[in-house]
């Protein structure tokens, strides 16, 4: 197998076409987490050194992914790439927190170094650092439990050195049972006994001054446990996709966050609440490091810590809680999302709020500076920085690096203009600016009714009647782009203008848009716009839709905006497809086995219908009913054997009803097979009665022996009655 890697390109000679296909799926979509599985299952079963781009290329795409970094670590630990694997925990086990990753790291210092003479202090200084970074994970009793273990199995020789091995063993017993995490219990039974083969005595006291902060914490990792159930810890970070699988899994994460927010340990040490937050936080971001909100909201909660610890008056806790915050942020901007203008700015914010405006020079700087993207929004808001901290003349160079900048678009300007009129008080200047921008962008008409508008603001008619005409006769702008200035040309005039000079732009209006097929031929509907005003109009809302000003509204404002037309054509595209009907359809439960009631298909169940859904809830439950049973087939067959009369008897009564109803059934005619076995008529039911009455001997009535047999198993009647008489 050849590779090769150019470019940041993965290019690996796949002998199957699965994998092949794969490769190139991922060439297009880096994401494609389906993809990726195939690659990583065949590339563990081949040798590190031809796999090792693929495995590159993995954590680059995915540096976020505990699990990806720990298959990529197993594979040279294999291949006993030592110095490698050194260099793999340096990059990744700083920024990726997950517990398993941390667990091989342990399990690696101890395999490797146990042959080294500080082996001891090694591995102490490795649990404890673990203990520090991931201690507070759930699943961390593991870790715990080991560090004991290994401080337990350490040989101590003499008196002094064996107290020293008490007390490390006292310190992380006592540290890890106040640590909300599962089996905490189990941790401090350990620690009971371990206290009790010292000495009985100073047990019993370790147990009555630890037993308040371990019931806490067990409490707390009961509802830690409960808060994270369903959180999917091994999802790797991509960019939002909107699944519903995905949002399930966003809203688990802000539970969880928001649970550690409201204190459950009960805590006034501000310290300790802000580490198990911010813990959260980091796990989170492990999952969903493409989500800005995530990093934002981390980023606001150090700084009201800080602000918090501030009013306490612990200067040096704010100000590492401050520090932290700006690494967030510089975490942020430096790795998954360094394209996202949101973070920039809350970046720059937050350092102009702590006065360092060299560093929100550096980070403006820093995003203006990636290639494939456009940076008017950046540049607008840079100049308000600049404004805001360091004067006028200071945005003034900002706007002129903005010009300067080919990928700059004509907001810059407006912005620029808007500046100086409003802060600057100069006119002057922002009419110039104006007038720089008319230059460069006049065939664009969202850039023509800024300044339009900001004519229109001061008023100055002439002004503004000139610039209507330089525009709309230099002929720069297509009819299709001109239809809103001729519209807010017409509505200048009826404001302002005569009636021959509200004519004569009609007319000429009337002249380019006759060149838009939508609009030829309705001249009497572009005469609306002569006499509406706001949202009043000369026209029923039918008349408008016969003459068809409805139409030459919709072009004209999709004209002025181009987004709106492209959603407009989306839309009437998309309501040209056939989609099912989902409101005829029921929801489909898969189920092993099902219970009565249920409507069964193969693999699941379908609800019963909402009716007979309804009618269930205000039915009493089925237990509640202890017979009689009636035979269903039995009854259906009977019912099956009955001839009904074509026509009813005609109603006699006032009220549709006969009195004589019930003469209906003696029309009722049965079928009588003597050769069926259950077959029923009336004749038959006649003749048995008359042969139970006279069939005993002497010709005695047998009926009421007859009724007195033995009652039914299920006649609740009769129970009942028992327990009365009881």
């Amino acid at each position: 197998m050849n590779h090769n890697v150019s470019e940041g390109k993965l290019e690996l000679e796949w002998g199957n076409e699965k994998l092949q296909k794969a490769q190139k799926q991922i060439e297009e979509n880096p994401f494609d987490l389906e993809a990726w599985s195939l690659l990583i299952r065949e590339a563990q079963t081949k040798w590190i050194g031809e796999m090792r781009p693929l495995f590159e290329k993995l954590v680059t795409t995915f540096p976020s992914a505990g699990r990806y970094w720990k298959i990529y670590i197993e594979q040279e630990m294999k291949a006993r790439n030592y110095e490698k694997v050194e260099k793999l925990f340096q990059r990744c086990l700083m920024k990726v927190l997950n517990i398993e990753l941390w667990k091989l790291y342990l399990s690696y210092v101890k395999e490797t170094k146990n042959t080294l003479p500080t082996y001891k202090e090694k591995m102490a200084q490795a649990y404890d650092f673990a203990l520090e970074k991931i201690g507070m994970d759930i699943q961390s009793y593991s870790i715990w439990n080991d560090y004991v273990n290994f401080l337990k199995s350490v040989e101590a020789v003499g008196s002094y050195a064996e107290n020293q091995k008490i007390s490390a063993v006292r310190k992380v017993y006592q540290r890890g049972v106040i640590n909300p995490m599962v089996n905490i219990e189990q941790l401090w039974k350990d620690y009971i006994n371990f206290e009790q083969n010292i000495n009985p005595i100073i047990a019993e006291k370790m147990s009555m001054e630890r037993s308040r902060d371990y019931m806490n914490a067990r409490r707390v990792a009961k509802e830690f446990e409960a808060v994270t159930r369903g959180l999917n810890r091994n999802s790797p970070s991509i960019p939002p996709m909107g699944h519903p699988e995905e949002l399930k899994q966003v809203d688990l994460w802000k539970k969880y966050i928001a649970w550690e927010k409201s204190n459950p340990l009960r805590t006034e040490d501000t310290t300790l609440i802000t580490r198990r937050v911010m813990f959260a936080f980091e796990q989170c971001l492990l999952c969903l490091g493409h989500h800005p909100d995530i990093w934002y909201e981390a980023a606001q909660f150090l700084e009201q810590s800080s602000k918090l610890l501030t009013e306490k008056g612990d200067v040096t806790a704010a100000k590492l809680f401050s520090d932290e915050a700006a690494a967030v942020y510089e975490r942020a901007t430096a790795s998954l999302l360094k394209k996202n203008m949101l973070l920039y700015f809350a970046y720059a914010d937050f350092e102009e709020g702590r006065l360092k405006y060299e560093k929100v020079h550096q980070i403006y700087g820093r995003f203006l500076e990636i290639p494939d993207i456009d940076p008017t929004l950046a540049y607008v808001q840079y100049m308000k920085f600049a404004r805001r901290a360091e004067g006028i003349k200071s945005a003034r160079t900002v706007f002129k690096r903005a010009r300067e900048d080919s990928r700059s678009r004509f907001h810059v300007f407006v912005a620029a203009a808007l500046m100086e009129y409003y802060c600057s008080k100069d006119k002057n200047i922002a009419f110039r600016i104006f007038e720089l921008g008319l230059k460069k962008f006049s065939d664009n008409p969202d850039y023509i009714l800024c300044y339009i508008d900001y004519l229109s603001h001061l008023n100055e008619d002439n002004n503004t009647r000139v610039l209507f005409e330089r525009v709309l006769s230099s002929g720069s702008l297509e009819p299709e782009k001109s239809v809103e200035i001729w519209n807010r040309f017409l509505e200048f005039e009826s404001n302002i203008g005569d009636l021959a000079s509200i004519v004569k732009v009609e007319k000429r209006r009337s002249a380019v848009l006759s060149q838009i097929k939508e609009f030829q031929g309705k001249e009497t509907a572009q005469l609306v716009d002569r006499y509406k005003f706001l949202d009043l109009y000369p026209c029923t809302p039918g008349e408008l839709k016969a003459i068809g000003y409805n139409e030459v509204a919709s072009t004209a404002s999709r004209a002025f905006h181009p987004l709106a037309a492209c959603s407009a054509l989306d839309e009437d595209e998309a309501a040209k497809v056939p989609r099912p009907d989902v409101s005829q359809m029921i929801p489909y439960k898969p189920k092993a086995n099902t219970i009565p009631g249920d409507h069964p298909v193969p693999g699941g169940v379908f609800p019963i219908p909402p009716a007979a859904a309804q009618l269930c809830t205000l039915l009493p439950p089925p237990g509640c009913f202890r017979g009689p049973f009636v035979a269903v087939d039995l009854l259906l067959e009977v019912f099956n054997k009955i001839q009904l009369p074509d026509n009813p008897p005609p109603p006699i009564a006032d009220n549709g009803c006969d009195t004589k109803l019930f003469d209906l059934a003696k029309s009722v005619h049965w079928i009588v097979d003597e050769n069926s076995e259950g077959s029923i008529s009336l004749g038959n039911l006649y003749t048995n009665k008359r042969r139970r009455r006279l069939g005993a001997a002497g010709g005695d009535d047998s009926e009421d022996d007859d009724m007195t047999g033995a009652p039914p198993v299920n006649d609740i009647y009769r129970a009942r009655q028992q327990k009365r008489v009881k």
